[in-house]
């Protein structure tokens, strides 16, 4: 003879419940994911056309126009560039520009990506998507999770 207790009876349905919850917490964290990145992309396809910028998609999910090719020394992720750039958010504001010289293997992974597709005195503008800039944490003025543009200009390499 079963005896139901209503502990018995809880613990029952909790273990019934548990399995249809944890179904469809994944499913809503899979379309959750999957939505922002498709957003995040339209983000960067909508900058792109506003800013006439007729570009290429590399397979990493990296918008670039090349400007200039410049010649044929180009950096490998060992070398140390010197780059003169502008970067600006979605939304059209500038959040940081200047001259700078770096270890490419040092700056951000859609940087790494993208600068090598130029040479010395090559131009490209780049459109990167979050996950291969500042990822979900952002840095300084650029929030989480933002898809970022550079117009970079390559002036040397060592």
């Amino acid at each position: 003879m079963t005896i139901f207790t209503s502990k018995s009876i809880k613990k029952g349905l909790f273990s019934q419940i548990l399995p249809i919850f944890s179904a469809l917490l994944a499913i809503f964290l899979i379309n959750g994911c999957s939505k922002d990145s498709v957003s995040e992309q339209e983000q960067m396809v909508s900058y792109a056309k506003k800013n006439n910028i007729t570009y290429t998609t590399d397979a990493t999910g990296i918008l670039y126009e090349i400007i200039t090719p410049g010649n044929s020394t180009k950096p490998t992720i060992n070398n140390t560039i010197t780059v003169t750039y502008v970067g600006t958010l979605m939304n059209g504001n500038q959040f940081d520009a200047g001259t700078i010289t770096y270890p490419l293997n040092q700056l951000i992974k859609g940087w790494q990506i993208a600068v090598p597709k130029i040479g010395v005195g090559g131009e490209i503008k780049v459109l990167i998507p979050s996950s291969l800039g500042y990822g979900a944490s952002g840095a300084g003025s650029i929030p989480g999770n933002a898809p970022l543009y550079f117009n970079i200009k390559l002036t040397a390499v060592k």
